[in-house]
Formats: C-alpha cells, sequence, structure tokens
C-alpha cells in the first residue's frame, strides 16, 4: 500500500461569496504545491456538499497546506482535517 493524506476541507454555508476574493492565491498555491510533487489531485465536492478534498504525498504537506491557505484564513473553511488515506497499487 502506498499512503497518501487527504486534507478534507469544511466549507462555510456562504463558501460561494466568500471565496471569490481569494480564489485565484488559493488556486496558485494548489499549483505551486502539485509542481513540487506535494499534491496529487484537488476538488470541490460534486453533491453539492460545502466542502473540499485535497490529497498529498506526505502527511506533512498536508498538515501545512491550511496555515498558507487563503481558504483558511479568510473564512471559507470552518473545519479541516488529514485523514490517511491507504492506496491499493494497480499496475
Amino acid at each position: 500500500m502506498t499512503p497518501l493524506y487527504m486534507l478534507i476541507y469544511d466549507y462555510v454555508d456562504d463558501y460561494l461569496e466568500r471565496r471569490e476574493p481569494v480564489r485565484p492565491e488559493h488556486i496558485a498555491l494548489i499549483r505551486e504545491q502539485y509542481a513540487a510533487g506535494l499534491l496529487t489531485q484537488a476538488g470541490a465536492f460534486g453533491d453539492g456538499a460545502p466542502g473540499a478534498v485535497i490529497v498529498f504525498t506526505t502527511e506533512a504537506a498536508a498538515i501545512a497546506f491550511p496555515g498558507r491557505d487563503p481558504y483558511v484564513s479568510s473564512g471559507v473553511v470552518s473545519d479541516w482535517r488529514v485523514r490517511q488515506w491507504n492506496t491499493v497499487p494497480l499496475g
């Protein structure tokens, strides 16, 4: 098994309005972490639930990310947690 680390965000109810001013900075941070090989995937929940998941290659990167994320500092995120995800090699 190869562990990855899911950063799970819960958003506030009015997240659509709150995120607009800081979204470019949030996306830039995601792209920076992806380019550094620390992040593999990111996206909001598709079922309308206010939240998102960002998948990291290390636990340290997952834990550090919220401290730099404008979604957290601007109040878009109401809560976050990191969960280890043990993936199954398929190839």
